[in-house]
């Protein structure tokens, strides 16, 4: 096994230990990356349809629009209708405000438009000729101007999904076809050190044992030796004994009182 596929770890049980733990979080991120990306591609495909549609309502929008406005002018007979909406408006009716909605841990912004309350500064507008034409023109623009704000926000969340997709399925890819392979060839490796670290330290323990069983049969040997030894010695010794006893003569017993010579009385 070349080191490049597995982790420069020393073989030991603790290292087992930490790379068995690396790769149980190895696969745990990688499930939860796993679903999040399925999450993330799911309301992609969402916002991708969605933004089809804003953008086939949006041209007929700008379509009917156009048309208005060129009523208006018609209506209107000349061109200033522009200059006088933008000098009678002194603040802005339609406005817009973000907020942020969170899809599995990714913020993605979002533009609402609304209306502020009060009446129009240029309701006056048109008030000699075309001013039927001019409030329709008006309604027309701002329902382009909410299809424009909603597809603004579609756009926004789209390319920062494509980009988060992106980063999350990098990291899928490095963990399931990097960082789990190595782990378990590092796993691979040191079982195998260590199973052949065991098979050492076994037939060591062997050759000991025989030494040990040798050595103890030598002893066996030299003492059962000296025991016979010291037996044919003694009895050697014993012999030797017996045969001085045998050898010496027994003595005569002399009277201490002096009457060998006396016969026996008889009465």
């Amino acid at each position: 096994m070349s080191g490049k596929d597995r982790e420069p770890v020393f073989p030991t049980r603790q290292s087992l230990g930490i790379m068995k733990s690396k790769l149980k979080g190895a696969q745990v991120g990688h499930d939860l990356l796993k679903r999040k990306s399925e999450a993330l591609t799911k309301r992609f495909r969402e916002i991708t349809k969605r933004i089809d549609e804003a953008k086939r309502k949006m041209g007929r929008v700008m379509q009917i629009a156009a048309f208005s406005l060129a009523e208006v002018t018609y209506a209107v007979g000349n061109n200033t209708i522009g200059y006088q909406i933008t000098e009678s408006v002194r603040q802005a009716k339609f406005r817009v405000r973000t907020k942020q909605e969170n899809v599995s841990g990714v913020f993605l912004p979002q533009f609402e438009s609304f209306q502020t309350e009060g009446g129009s500064d240029f309701q006056m507008t048109g008030l000699g000729k075309g001013g039927q034409q001019v409030a329709r023109c008006r309604e027309t623009y701002t329902r382009a101007v909410e299809t424009l704000v909603e597809l603004a926000s579609l756009q926004t969340a789209f390319v920062i999904l494509d980009e988060v997709i992106k980063v999350v399925n990098r990291r899928v890819n490095a963990i399931e076809h990097v960082i789990i392979p190595r782990t378990e060839n590092t796993i691979k490796y040191i079982n195998s050190e260590l199973d052949e670290l065991d098979r050492e330290e076994f037939f060591r323990l062997k050759k000991v044992k025989g030494v040990k069983e040798k050595a103890q049969a030598a002893e066996e040997a030299e003492r059962k030796k000296k025991q016979q030894e010291q037996k044919a010695k003694s009895g050697g010794d014993s012999d030797k004994e017996n045969g001085n006893a045998a050898s010496e003569e027994p003595q005569e017993t002399k009277n201490v009182l002096g009457d060998e010579g006396d016969e026996d009385l008889i009465f």
